[in-house]
């Protein structure tokens, strides 16, 4: 074979074997008075070269010669072998046979874990498990919700998928393009056309890469025929492959890859510089690695027409690669693998030592399946402090390096640490990334964007599309929610004593408030119940001062001085309703109300009653007569008070007014009001109110055409008609009303209501009194009546 056709990609391997046998052969505690020797094949993507240097190595000749052994003190015990499952199984069949134990520093496979199929094969690598989460972190970190797959067919590759997109949904992340490609395609991909054409290749920025050293080849020729130079990879790759020694710089520049992270093994660094073909000179890889990395040869060598290389010729001095100085995932899986067998091959002659006698010493070399039974429970710490078990045994942790892909020119190692994620368990897990040392792709200066729909921003909720998860619509969040994260799938409600902010994000304390003097209603209200109760007064007073005038005795002075007075208390009473509320002016509120209107519609009615026994009494016969001179009409305001204080005691004993705090009518205040206690007592007591108003209605109405000096039954019939008109009105209205409204229409209901009675009643006769007094005589009172109807009261 040409020396430019080798690949020297996986040398740092041997370079790890090689200083793991020279490691242990200098130790004077393992295999001691015995010296470790080896074999190394080189192990081709063709299945015929690969058998062919298995059989040579199993006969220990220079031909294959099946079942045939030619060496028997220099057989080897045990293969370290592997960089791809097909491999491994391919071989494992015919050592099998053999039973000769076999390491492997491959990716751990859960198909060579069945000991029923490979009973012979054991395991150096541990599974990735914790790669899946640090891709989603990586999502994460960046907003990429929609992204790309491509990997290997086959088993692992479909697992691997499969636990990517359980962990993704929980995310709400979501893979498109889901191409799994078999490896023997990938191999014949230069031959053949590709499998998926670009135009079924969806636009997103962002493709997760899975598998092993053979997905470049297919990467490249997709690359190649569809051009996305602004698309971001992550290599999610297997522990094994080293990113520093695929030629992926062409495209990928500005991509993410995670890699376990390396070790400084003591004593390997200051072995690599001082390697040189001359510490084996039977190594034709080592020599022929020499001759393509300087171009020389040592004395000897069979290229004799090359230079000589100098003496101190070694690895440090070699150009551009400095990769070799720091040991791999692979190489340090080859390391301890070397060592995982030769302790138990350690064991295994102490244990033979201990059972037979010295005499024996000089006999054949045992046979290699004797070392699986100690193989099988080998655990041992190596020389940087890591717990060593095999067959995919792993600790809780695991660190990985975060690189980048830079496009260097000359240079073989490409790759540059950016971040590191590290998991101690499933629930404690973290990504550091230093976004100020990352290289995006050539035409991008900021991560791309990948999302099916832009964020949802705080106020805002997200609203699921039913095609896709990763596809949605942005609502605003309702009055009393808010949200105040990215991609919030619920609103949350504010609680009873806050309110939400206009942009939705925040929930702002609510300011407590009440129908207080200083607001525009509460202050409009109490100007107004203040100057009826002045005017009130001042009608009180003409009444007094003008008690001995015809109009006033006409009209029963008594009962008009009880209902001003009534009214005047009616008017102050909407002071109560006025103000912070508190536990005595919310009793006293409703019930007050309550008594002093039953006073006024109470006189009112007596009124009504004197007006119609007055003028029945005119009749011969009747007993109007009598009921008149007894002072029936006397009884009927203590005895219809009575009523309402026997309501008014019910509703103070059963369930009494309250404080409360309205949270509901007004958005961003904390309203103090009185709560009514029993509602039904409330509405009782507003019943028997509309029923006097009804019954002094009623009988005004009967007695408004009985002839009258100063017109009395009218005016009653009037105010009795407006005082029904604004109760009936209010009833439906303050239904419908919330907070101070509420509290402002009882108000102006009493006010109004108030008022229509002393309007109606007392301002004809103030009229007369102040303005027209030569209609307040008896003079123009005989002139004004017949007096044959005239009655004296």
């Amino acid at each position: 074979m040409d020396i430019e056709s080798w690949d020297w990609s996986n040398y740092p391997y041997v370079l790890a074997f090689l200083f793991a046998i020279e490691e242990i052969n200098k130790d004077i505690q393992l295999l001691p008075n015995l010296t470790l020797g080896f074999n190394i094949y080189n192990a081709l993507n063709i299945d015929q070269k690969t058998l062919e240097n298995i059989l040579l190595w199993i006969s220990g000749g220079n031909q294959a010669v099946p079942n045939y052994d030619c060496q028997k003190q220099k057989k080897s015990v045990a293969i370290i072998a592997g960089t791809r499952p097909e491999f491994l199984a391919d071989i494992g069949s015919l050592l099998e046979l053999y039973r000769i134990p076999q390491v492997t520093y491959g990716p751990f496979d859960p198909l060579l874990s069945d000991k029923e199929q490979f009973p012979s094969l054991y395991q150096m690598a541990t599974e990735d498990k914790f790669l899946v989460h640090g891709v989603i972190h990586l999502l994460q970190h960046f907003d990429w919700t929609l992204v790309g797959f491509f990997g290997t067919a086959g088993i692992k590759g479909e697992q691997f998928l499969k636990e990517l997109k359980a962990q993704m949904e929980k995310k709400d992340l979501c893979v498109v393009d889901e191409i799994l490609l078999s490896n023997d395609w990938i191999r014949k991909a230069m031959l053949v056309k590709m499998p998926t054409g670009c135009q079924h290749i969806s636009k997103v920025n962002v493709s997760i890469v899975y598998g092993d050293a053979d997905i470049f080849i297919w990467m490249h020729i997709f690359m190649t025929a569809c051009v996305l130079s602004s698309r971001v990879w992550i290599w999610a790759m297997e522990s094994y492959v080293d990113l520093n020694k695929m030629n992926i710089r062409s495209h990928f520049h500005g991509s993410l890859s995670f890699s376990p992270q390396k070790r400084e093994i003591p004593g390997f660094e200051h072995f690599v510089k001082t390697f040189n073909p001359s510490k084996y000179p039977e190594d034709v890889y080592t020599i022929k690695f020499w001759l393509d990395t300087f171009n020389c040869s040592f004395v000897g060598s069979v290229c004799g027409k090359l230079e000589d290389c100098p003496l101190n010729s070694t690895l440090e001095f070699m150009s551009g690669d400095t990769s070799l100085m720091t040991m791999s995932e692979p190489s340090y899986i080859i390391y301890n693998a070397v060592y995982a067998v030769v302790r138990a091959l350690h064991d295994l002659l102490l244990a033979k030592t201990e059972t037979e006698s010295t005499s024996n010493a000089n006999q054949p070399a045992f046979f290699s399946w004797k070392l699986h039974p100690f193989l099988k429970n080998i655990q041992f710490i190596n020389s940087i402090g890591d717990h060593i078990l095999l067959d995919g045994q792993r600790t809780s942790s695991q660190q990985f390096d975060v690189l980048t892909t830079v496009a260097v020119p000359a240079a073989h190692g490409f790759t540059s640490k950016v971040g590191e994620f590290v998991a101690n368990g499933p629930n404690n897990q973290h990504l550091i990334i230093n976004e100020e040392i990352l290289e995006w792709p050539s035409d991008l200066t900021k991560p791309p964007q990948s999302v099916c729909t832009k964020r949802c921003g705080p106020g805002f909720k997200k609203v699921t599309n039913e095609t896709h998860t990763c596809c949605f619509k942005c609502a605003v969040c309702p009055k009393g929610e808010i949200s105040n994260k990215t991609d919030a799938e619920q609103c949350i409600q504010c609680s009873e004593q806050e309110y939400s902010n206009q942009e939705r994000n925040f929930c702002l304390p609510k300011l407590v408030t009440y129908l207080a003097f200083e607001d525009p209603f509460g202050m409009a209200l109490a100007c107004t119940a203040l100057c009826f109760s002045v005017l009130t007064a001042g009608v009180l007073w003409v009444f007094v001062k003008h008690q001995e005038t015809p109009i006033v005795k006409a009209n029963n002075r008594t009962l008009s001085y009880i209902l001003l007075i009534s009214l005047l208390l009616c008017f102050l009473c909407s002071f109560l309703f006025i103000g912070r509320p508190h536990p005595v002016t919310c009793i006293l509120q409703q019930i007050t109300f309550g008594l002093v209107f039953t006073v006024a519609l109470s006189t009112v009615l007596a009124k009504t009653m004197v007006v119609l026994l007055a003028f029945k009494s005119m009749k011969p016969g009747r007993t109007m007569r009598w009921l008149l001179a007894s002072g029936v009409s006397n009884y009927v305001i203590p005895s219809c008070t009575l009523v309402q204080v026997v309501i008014c005691g019910i509703w103070l004993g059963l369930s009494p007014p309250f404080i409360d705090v309205d949270t509901r009518s007004e958005p961003r205040h904390l309203l103090i009001v009185c709560d009514k206690g029993s509602v039904t007592a409330f509405y009782c007591v507003l019943g028997y109110l509309g029923s006097l108003a009804l019954v002094s209605f009623s009988l005004s109405y009967l007695v408004r055409n009985l002839p009258d000096a100063f017109n009395e039954a009218k005016f009653l019939t009037f105010s009795m008609l407006v005082f029904c008109s604004v109760w009936v009105t209010f009833l439906p209205v303050y239904h419908g009303a919330q907070g101070k409204l509420m509290v402002a229409l009882e108000i102006f209901s009493i006010l109004a209501s108030s008022a229509g009675l002393l309007v109606c009643i007392f301002a004809p006769k103030c009229y007369i009194i102040l303005i027209r007094p030569d209609k307040n005589s008896l003079k123009s009172l005989r002139n004004k009546m017949d007096p044959r109807r005239n009655a004296h009261f």
